[in-house]
């Protein structure tokens, strides 16, 4: 067993944060010489998974769902070729996405993980939850989180500059 991944699956949203994890699953797996596969998980209103047989199930809300997952993975894979790294398969997956992710993982014998983290805190925290999180705690390989390089310092100066510019900003 080398200390080194030869199989590293990079998990993404297409967010900006996602886009950062693959420039460094690009770079991991160059300098390792290791497979790099691409998962997206798309997500299944709860709706849709509680009830089966509802109206949509089957129809057109779950296919809508699934193409346009299909349609970001694509966009992702060819991100990640255009970066200077190698797919060696793209994976469309439905349903809870850090459950997905490690089942993957887990099914493609990976020896890490790569995926973004929002850093979203308190209650939007607790409501939304942190894929991240999940992931690290269920899967049996390492786990590398890529976070965007934004200071707090910058962030708190522009709090006491205008009090309320942290209110009218967009997510």
């Amino acid at each position: 067993m080398s200390i080194f991944p030869t199989r590293i699956l990079l998990a993404t949203d297409g967010s900006e944060e996602a886009e950062l994890a693959a420039l460094s699953a690009v770079e991991l797996a160059q300098r390792t010489n290791s497979e790099l596969h691409v998962v997206h998980v798309g997500v299944v209103p709860t709706l849709l998974v509680s009830y089966p047989g509802t109206l949509g199930y089957e129809g057109k809300l779950y296919e809508q769902i699934e193409e346009d997952s299909s349609e970001l993975l694509r966009k992702e894979s060819w991100r990640v070729k255009a970066a200077g790294g190698t797919v060696a398969g793209a994976h469309l997956r439905m349903g809870k996405v850090d459950l997905e992710i490690v089942a993957l993982a887990k099914e493609l014998g990976a020896d890490l993980i790569v995926m973004g983290c929002r850093g979203h805190r308190g209650v939007r925290r607790v409501i939304e939850g942190s894929v991240s999180d999940g992931v690290i705690r269920h899967a049996r390989c390492p786990v590398l989180v890529v976070r965007p390089k934004r200071s707090r310092r910058r962030r708190f100066a522009n709090f006491r500059e205008d009090p309320l510019a942290e209110l009218h900003r967009t997510p």
